[in-house]
């Protein structure tokens, strides 16, 4: 209670020490009576709304609520609402109705609102949606029909005073109607994630209806824009809008899908200058949004579509992510929320007859949400207390009712009075939102199939395996190359992972093996590629849903191998599978140029070698996993029960107990666990990826010819080992992958999956 106190004495001088500057900046630049707008003027403007919104939006968050409620608040605080009254004078000359000055400090508030809306496609999990897509569809639905019909009447019978323009009531009414009827998607998600329900049954379903709500309405909105421009119901400018937005949303979900993603990848990859990625973006965005503008739809459609677009490039790295949303958070979001509240007039609210209109919108926003998504989610099979939770989380605008309201005045079918009742509304649903959603999910109980699937859920968050993002394929055409070549495509095809193909035929210094010519190595790489494809479309896919095909490109290397491997590394590559020969150099370790490839990548490195005849089918693998217990074999054995879940190929886990296990002093990280602790862990890697591996256990004093005798005696012909790099000048394992690597009769693969105290290893 006392921090909130000393928060809110600081927020309390620091906002008026900025009144008090911008006072005197104010009184300086109005000085000048010359006709063009003031840069000074502008630039405190800006000052003003980022910081006023900064620290209201603290005190927001402190007391629970969404930051951008402090955000309109500081904006209401520095608008007729307050400081109008207050200090009239000062208001209007910090905020003057110069439309020259007003368009400046506007501009900025309109980029606001397409980086809010990228960013909330980029947050739109169309997977989420698609998988509860029927009881989402009906709750969402529902939820939009009763508050849109009743907003639409209200719209339809509210006096003429309160339009702007009379002759565009039907304008008006549709405008009415959506704004009560969206939820925010962001504004939901925050809350659910927060109380820790993301991944709960009635959490998704929340979130699933929001995204469905937000889809729905930016194209009803879209539409609605088109009207707003002529007024009336002209049907062929209905045809065209209706028309457009469809032909627009198929071509962005099919081929403008692959469009956005080469973007992506061919600048994060060309590119050598900072944040190239960031540049695209806004690219595509601004390019979309003028597409969009230009089929007579508003831009805000073309940028939320290219948020989804973007949140779906298999590339999109955490790092770029948060360079966005800085930007958008730091800027744009305080002044389009802060100019929002500056346009809202709360004193108008002293009039009964807004006061009573305020009251009827803020009811039928909130009756008819909750109502249809209680009705809806009752109707699907949903407990009453389901049902509850429902119909609060769905009861919440923010942003998405702001921004409506927003293209409303900015078209002309809402004035000042309409604009600050549905601003007003926003505001008192979505603080009212938190407290009742918190209040209805702390008394959910929890589901035996929740729980089973958040256990699986939660492995998925600490796998190995989902870590990666972009896989490098090292080659030289060889058998090897070919094993390596069907891991990747079922990587590419089970975990959506890029493959980026790089050909290290004459790029190792010092390499015995001469430089084949051009069009060989172009052959070698073709067979390749097609055998990751092939090996990709092969892969099971999930019922209902088509093969994925394997993204695959090739690096265009111009000289040595080590440059071009930190560049794949720096391009945001962290898997890399070599696959060449030889694997060995003779003296019982790897090849030096294996050590050259797998020091020059910052990412995980993956040996594969390739000893006797490689199966023709995936299925026909035979694949065996040693195990002892440490963090690195547990982790190789995840990988290896993926790549044969994938495969559907038969995997066995084998775990040595050693003798001399017990008398020897092994490092921390090496520790091994109980056999039963052991085989729990695998177990729960197998109830995972659906998969019931054979368990063996072997005791010998040389696991390596123990993991050899069973692979010959049970027939495996894949060998799949974690390692950990030791200090050494050559590329050393260890001594069972070393002796493996060097004597073993059958296809081996070497995970690194630890860090090593030089720091040589990867983790």
């Amino acid at each position: 209670m006392q921090n909130r106190i000393r928060l809110s004495t600081c927020l309390s001088a620091t906002f008026f020490l900025l009144i008090f500057f911008g006072a005197s900046s104010a009184a300086a630049a109005s000085g000048d009576k010359a006709a063009a707008p003031s840069e000074a003027l502008f630039l405190l403007q800006i000052i003003l709304l980022v910081v006023a919104g900064r620290l209201f939006g603290e005190l927001m968050v402190r007391i629970g609520q969404p930051s951008i409620m402090g955000q309109i608040l500081g904006g209401i605080l520095l608008g007729p609402s307050v400081l109008g009254l207050i200090l009239p004078d000062l208001q209007t000359a910090l905020f003057p109705s110069d439309e020259a000055q007003k368009s400046m400090a506007n501009a900025v508030g309109q980029l606001g609102i397409l980086f809010l809306l990228l960013l909330a496609g980029m947050e739109t999990d169309l997977g989420l949606a698609k998988r509860l897509r029927k009881s989402a569809s009906g709750v969402s639905l529902t939820g939009i029909v009763i508050p849109f019909a009743a907003g639409f009447a209200l719209g339809e019978f509210i006096p003429e005073s309160f339009l702007p323009d009379p002759d565009k009531r039907l304008v008006t009414s549709l405008f009415l109607g959506t704004a009560l009827s969206i939820s925010s998607v962001k504004i939901v998600a925050s809350v659910v994630r927060e109380m820790n329900f993301m991944r709960r049954n009635v959490g998704q379903l929340i979130v699933a209806s929001a995204i469905i709500d937000d889809t729905i309405g930016w194209v009803i909105i879209a539409v609605t824009f088109g009207l707003a421009k002529t007024g009336t119901v002209d049907l062929f400018t209905l045809a065209e809008s209706v028309i457009g937005t469809l032909a627009f949303m198929a071509f962005s979900f099919t081929i403008g899908r692959r469009i956005v993603f080469e973007i992506i990848r061919w600048t994060n990859d060309t590119f050598k200058s900072e944040l190239p990625v960031l540049s695209a973006i806004i690219a595509i965005m601004g390019t979309m949004a003028m597409i969009t503008d230009a089929i007579g739809v508003h831009t805000v459609l073309g940028a939320f579509v290219a948020g989804i677009l973007v949140g779906e490039s298999p590339i999109l790295t955490r790092q770029i992510d948060q360079q966005l949303r800085a930007l958008t958070t730091a800027l744009f979001m305080p002044v389009f929320f802060g100019l929002t509240g500056l346009q809202t007039d709360l004193t108008v609210l002293a009039d009964p007859s807004v006061a009573i209109l305020t009251v009827a919108v803020v009811l039928i926003a909130s009756l008819g949400k909750f109502g249809g998504a209680f009705a809806a989610a009752k109707f699907g099979g949903y407990s009453t207390s389901e049902a509850l939770a429902l119909g609060c989380g769905m009861n919440a605008r923010g942003s998405t009712e702001v921004i409506v309201a927003t293209i409303g005045l900015s078209v002309g079918v809402l004035n000042e009075e309409l604009f600050s009742v549905i601003v007003a509304m926003a505001v008192i649903t979505t603080m009212a939102m938190p407290p009742t959603l918190r209040w209805a999910l702390a008394r959910l109980p929890l589901r035996e199939e929740e729980k089973g699937r958040l256990e699986r859920e939660a492995f998925e968050e600490d796998s190995f395996v989902a870590r990666f993002e972009r896989v490098v394929l090292a080659v030289d055409g060889s058998a090897s190359s070919r094993l390596a070549g069907w891991v990747a495509g079922l990587l590419a095809s089970s975990r959506g992972m890029p493959v980026t193909l790089l050909d290290t035929e004459g790029g190792i210094k010092d390499d015995k093996h001469s430089k084949p010519r051009e069009d060989e190595s172009e052959a070698a790489q073709d067979g390749i590629e097609d055998l990751v494809k092939r090996h990709a479309k092969a892969v099971p896919a999930e019922e209902g849903s088509k093969p994925v095909e394997a993204h695959v490109t090739r690096f265009d290397r111009k000289g040595a191998i080590e440059p071009a491997l930190t560049e794949l590394s720096e391009a945001g590559h962290d898997l890399l599978l070599a696959g060449i020969e030889p694997s060995t150099n003779g003296n019982g370790a790897f090849s030096d140029a294996l050590l050259k490839i797998t020091s020059s990548f910052a990412g995980t490195s993956i040996i594969v070698s390739a000893r006797d005849h490689l199966p023709s089918e995936s299925k026909r693998f035979n694949v065996l996993i040693p195990v002892s217990g440490t963090e690195r074999s547990i982790r190789a054995a995840e990988f290896g029960i993926a790549i044969s879940k994938a495969a559907g190929a038969e995997c066995a886990v084998i775990l040595i107990e050693e003798p001399r296990q017990a008398s020897a002093a092994p490092r921390v990280s090496d520790q091994g666990n109980g056999r039963d602790e052991v085989f729990r862990k695998i177990d729960s890697i197998a109830d995972y990826y659906d998969l019931k591996p054979e368990k063996i256990v072997q005791k010998g004093a040389s696991p390596e010819l123990a993991i050899l005798r069973q692979a010959r005696s049970g027939g495996y012909n894949l060998i799949v080992l974690g390692v950990s790099r030791r200090t050494s000048e050559t590329l050393s394992y260890g001594d069972v992958a070393d002796t493996l690597a060097n004597t073993a009769d059958r296809s081996c693969i070497f995970v690194e999956t630890e860090i090593t105290a030089s720091g040589a290893g990867k983790d």
